[in-house]
């Protein structure tokens, strides 16, 4: 890939899927999309990790904001991607886009736009686009997904650990069938 004029890769992902939903999940971003909504603000406007949280709430008509948990590993990805770089200013990390980061914007266009679209639509509904299910439930979907997918990659869990998740992942689906 290298020197092959294409965008790197890391991790063995990158780029988009489409924008489909694969396997019948319902998410409100695929793998892939939420880095190019955050990577074309970050083009619009040079910005800090908040300022993403409030511009992607605005953009969705206050119907969805990405938890901080989402925006920061994100940010990392695009900065280890070499699609943005880091920019101190003011005692905050202020992300830039890189060339590589508009040549990967320009080669995702497509899907960026159907990003867009749904952030129109799910502005304009109050769902993010997702007619089924309402935004703060997805966004507790979402957050939930993220802090088990954290605390499973930053190594293995001990028998007390995975028995403690296991609980509340079973206290949460007991609750959650009472509302």
């Amino acid at each position: 890939m290298a020197g092959s004029g294409e965008p790197r890769r890391p991790h063995g992902r990158g780029g988009h899927h489409g924008g489909g939903r694969r396997g019948g999940r319902h998410r409100l971003f695929d793998y892939g999309e939420m880095r190019l909504l955050v990577l074309s603000l970050i083009a619009e406007k040079p910005t800090y990790g908040y300022e993403l949280i409030r511009m992607i709430e605005e953009k969705f008509g206050g119907s969805y904001a990405p938890s901080p948990g989402v925006i920061y590993p994100t940010l990392t990805w695009l900065d280890e991607a070499g699609y943005a770089r880091i920019v101190e200013a003011d005692g905050r990390k202020n992300y830039h886009i890189t060339p590589e980061g508009e040549a990967f914007l320009a080669a995702s266009r497509a899907a960026l736009d159907e990003i867009l679209s749904r952030a129109a639509t799910g502005a304009a509904e109050g769902r993010g686009g997702r007619k089924d299910v309402p935004m703060p439930v997805m966004r507790g979907m979402e957050n939930l997904r993220t802090a088990l997918r954290l605390r499973l990659r930053n190594g293995g869990l001990d028998t007390e650990a995975e028995e403690k998740i296991a609980a509340l992942l079973d206290d949460a689906a007991r609750a959650i069938g009472q509302v």
